[in-house]
């Protein structure tokens, strides 16, 4: 079995629990509100925007061994950089300041999430990190399109505040191919365990964070 194998394998139960909250639930059957679509955008902009800083540290901590996930590491920060301006963007479409999302604080679970990933990439091992790109790319591609065209219907609202899930859906194919690729090349197993933990742990925040929506959908009520 290859490492990719035994990473879906060895998370497929946090997996499961992500897809099976209401939030996703809500959004792939036409029901989730305007308020807990823009709660859930809020959040994203609070991990997004960490993404890049993460993947330089990452590069910046490799040791020599590790050295060859260099030129992947750079081709990381080239197509993330900027994502979260794509979804103040979003929110802006959808009728909310920027401003307010830019000076608010992250819920817990995320709070916890972009401190986690940095302690794992600056104490622990700087490879672990990609166990955030294997959760974030992998639902990505389960149910970012399918949700954005659910929840565009059903909201009536233009292309324009959908930059960010649409450009992280279906597209993200290929990105996950490559990730596969290099998660295949893997083969220390202490490497391979960092991984798959950090992976546990991101499943488990960001499930957290799903699930708070509910509550954190009042901010954007009025």
């Amino acid at each position: 079995m290859s490492f990719f194998q035994q990473l879906q394998q060895a998370t497929a139960q946090e997996r499961q629990k992500l897809f099976a909250t209401s939030l996703i639930d809500d959004a792939l059957n036409s029901r989730l509100s305007l308020e807990q679509y823009c709660a859930f955008l809020s959040q994203a902009y609070h991990h997004v925007r960490f993404t890049v800083p993460l993947m330089m540290a990452a590069g910046a901590q490799l040791p020599e061994r590790l050295s060859w996930l260099q030129p992947a590491i750079c081709e990381y920060i080239e197509e993330e950089a900027g994502h979260e301006q794509w979804i103040l963007n979003d929110l802006k479409a959808c009728g909310v300041d920027p401003e307010q999302v830019k000076n608010s604080r992250p819920c817990l679970p995320i709070e916890l999430m972009v401190a986690f990933l940095f302690d794992q990439v600056k104490r622990v091992n700087p490879i672990a990190l990609f166990g955030m790109v294997n959760v974030l790319e992998g639902t990505s591609v389960s149910v970012a399109t399918e949700a954005a065209e659910k929840i565009q219907q059903h909201l009536n609202l233009p292309n324009q505040a959908f930059s960010y899930l649409k450009s992280h859906g279906s597209l993200d194919i290929s990105h996950m191919q490559n990730f596969e690729k290099l998660m295949n090349m893997v083969k220390d197993e202490k490497d391979q365990q960092d991984i798959i933990h950090c992976s546990k742990v991101v499943f488990k925040l960001y499930t957290q964070m799903y699930e708070q929506v509910p509550d954190i959908h009042l901010k954007f009520a009025a």
